[in-house]
């Protein structure tokens, strides 16, 4: 993949995810911005539905004031309801449909029932706003929950209209009941007193008058009617309202899946422990029976300030949502056309920014297939330009480099060719001197075994048998070391042939002022190689060993087993490798020696043999301390394993 392409296709996702960031915080914001304007208008609507609601309160109130008002009341109250006050209190309770119209007497039983005469007598001191008035004395109002009981002796009717099925909602918390039979009325309760020849009031009773909200939609109609001007929105209601007992809707213009208000359902368990339990405003969105609105509801609480229900208005989520589908369709199509023009221009420019790569590319495989005259020909202004110039640089390096290359490695040829028609003429001299040698071994010998030898005659001889053998051997050891050889491998005794290699070079003029101490293992198994090979690696490590101390110095050499491995550690004295340098010691023709004085091949050579042999080398350097080589040979039986690979 092409250093262009990519930078486009970086470009590009750069670009995609920007975008895509920008669109989704736009559209949030927009979604957040409009879902709060939505909310405070919902906020607003549940002000002004609460006061359509208290407003039925306070109408309730007008009326009853209106009735006992400087009323005078000449005969006790059983009888005065017989004549004109009962015909006026039956007139009321016609004209102004309120569902209860009730007088009761100062003790709190029931004197007279609008809508049901016949039944008095009763005890009903224990509700709420009648028990407030007969405690102040004065007039009260507010929501307050009856029991069936109460609603029976009021009006069948009413106490029939109070019952509400109680249906399964979605989200709903889960409850057992299934039947809800007691009422909740919004009411007003007045102090009814008489007027005597003084106008001095006298106290006679209580005037309670109220509306059940059960099944009853005057209210709520009234609220969506005002608020939302009764708007449809795909044959539902924008805007809607609801009057919960508890949770249940006992009074709502909700409407349910087969159309119908749907009285009995429940509102969320979410928003009941918020609402109900905790007694807080709730101004979010919620599930309303089966769709998501834009919700506020506030706690109704009775005249004790006890919560026994909620108002609810909400506005139908759906119609509010195209709105801001449009706003952010139009975002992204700005952000798109945006997004796309940026996308053109910086491809254009990054075209134009990498063209010069083009010429490098082109010049580099000139560079590969051996042309070491190409360049780089763009003369491009910046970083760019920048580059292009190392670049010709690095190339005039490389030439440079290679020519020196050439001259180095001609050198180390011609020299190479010399060591080895040297060698040959030192193994020819070889030759020719194991040829005396025997025959002043074998005379040795001879004249040893004449009769008339002295002491002192047979000593000399001795000496000359001795240093003749130890010649001989050093002359057949380098001619063995030098014999080539066909790679072969075999068991051999690793002790054995470092011993071997000592015997060569313990006596070179290097050696004599360095001290060789041998520390073999006596559990070192034979070892399955080449004999010849590993002669040249010891050897080589063991020359640098000797050319690293100058003076007088020591070489240890110590073998070992370590986890399947034959370990010969090689240390000397020395002055040591710098550590910048311990990287580079196995690279070919790396040398730190003078020109002259070696190739740069014996340790990279030396590192091919043990890995031919399965194994690898170490080394341990600090500078101006010595220099530890350690040479891992695997255990072997009678088979050749896969070379140990480990990174230098």
């Amino acid at each position: 993949m092409s250093i262009r392409l990519k930078v486009s296709i970086g470009i590009i996702i750069i670009i995609l995810i920007s975008s895509v960031i920008l669109a989704t915080v736009a559209s949030l914001y927009v979604r957040n911005v409009y879902y709060k304007e939505v909310q405070t208008r919902v906020r607003l609507d549940l002000n002004s539905a609460s006061n359509v609601y208290y407003n039925s309160i306070d109408q309730i109130e007008e009326v009853l004031k209106a009735i006992s008002i400087r009323r005078r009341i000449l005969l006790p109250l059983d009888q005065e309801v017989k004549g004109d006050l009962g015909k006026v209190l039956q007139n009321i309770y016609n004209d102004s449909e309120i569902d209860m119209l009730t007088l009761v007497g100062c003790d709190g039983r029931v004197i007279y029932r609008a809508h049901n005469p016949q039944e008095k007598g009763d005890d009903v001191s224990e509700i709420p706003i009648i028990k407030k008035v007969l405690k102040e004395w004065k007039p009260a109002k507010g929501t307050m929950v009856v029991s069936q009981d109460i609603l029976e002796k009021e009006n069948q009717e009413l106490a029939n209209r109070a019952i509400i099925k109680i249906e399964d909602t979605p989200k709903a918390r889960s409850i057992s009941k299934k039947i809800e039979k007691r009422g909740m009325i919004i009411a007003s309760a007045v102090p009814f007193v008489s007027l005597d020849s003084n106008d001095t009031e006298k106290r006679l009773g209580i005037l309670i008058g109220g509306y059940l909200l059960n099944n009853q939609f005057e209210i709520v109609d009234k609220i969506k009617s005002e608020l939302y001007q009764d708007q449809i929105y795909k044959g539902k209601d924008i805007g809607t309202a609801t009057i919960f007992f508890d949770d249940l809707r006992i009074s709502t213009n909700v409407k349910s899946k087969d159309d119908d208000r749907a009285i009995g359902t429940r509102m969320s368990s979410e928003v009941y422990d918020y609402v109900i339990n905790k007694g807080k405003v709730w101004a979010d969105r919620a599930f309303v029976v089966n769709n998501w609105y834009i919700t506020a509801y506030e706690p109704i609480r009775d005249p004790d300030n006890k919560i026994i229900g909620s108002l609810y208005v909400g506005l139908l989520e759906e119609p509010f949502k195209e709105p801001q589908k449009i706003i952010i369709i139009f975002f992204i199509i700005i952000i798109s056309i945006i997004a796309s023009a940026r996308l053109a221009l910086m491809l254009f420019y990054t075209r134009k920014w990498t063209k010069p790569l083009d010429n490098i590319n082109a010049m580099s495989k000139k560079v590969i297939n051996g042309d070491l005259t190409a360049r780089c020909c763009v003369e491009s202004p910046g970083e760019m330009g920048a580059l292009c110039k190392t670049i010709n640089r690095m190339a005039e390096a490389i030439e440079q480099r290679e020519k020196k290359i050439q001259r180095v490695t001609q050198q180390q040829i011609f020299q190479s060719e010399k060591l080895a028609s040297i060698g040959r003429l030192s193994a020819g001299i070889a030759h020719e001197i194991n040829n005396p040698l025997t025959g002043v071994l074998t005379f040795a010998h001879l004249l040893k075994e004449k009769k008339n030898n002295t002491e002192e005659d047979i000593n000399d001889l001795d000496v000359i048998i001795r240093e003749t053998t130890r010649v001989r051997e050093i002359v057949k050891g380098l001619l063995d070391f030098a014999r080539q050889t066909p790679f072969k491998k075999e068991f051999l005794n690793i002790n054995d042939v470092l011993h071997q290699i000592l015997k060569l070079i313990k006596n070179q003029k290097e050696f004599r002022s360095i001290v060789i101490e041998e520390n073999y293992s006596k559990n070192i198994p034979d070892c399955y190689c080449d004999k010849n090979q590993l002669q040249q690696v010891f050897l080589n490590i063991i020359l640098n060993a000797g050319e690293a101390i100058t003076n007088i110095g020591t070489i240890k050499i110590v073998t070992s087993i370590e986890q399947n491995h034959i370990v010969i550690s090689i240390n000397d004295t020395g002055y040591g490798i710098k550590k910048e340098n311990l990287n580079k010691i196995f690279d070919p023709f790396y040398t730190t020696k003078p020109a002259g004085k070696g190739t740069g091949l014996g340790l990279s050579i030396s590192y091919g043999i043990v890995q031919q042999h399965g194994g690898y080398i170490e080394c341990e350097s600090e500078e101006g301390k010595g220099t530890t080589f350690n040479i891992f040979l695997p255990i072997k039986n009678d088979t050749v394993e896969e070379p140990i690979k480990k990174e230098r």
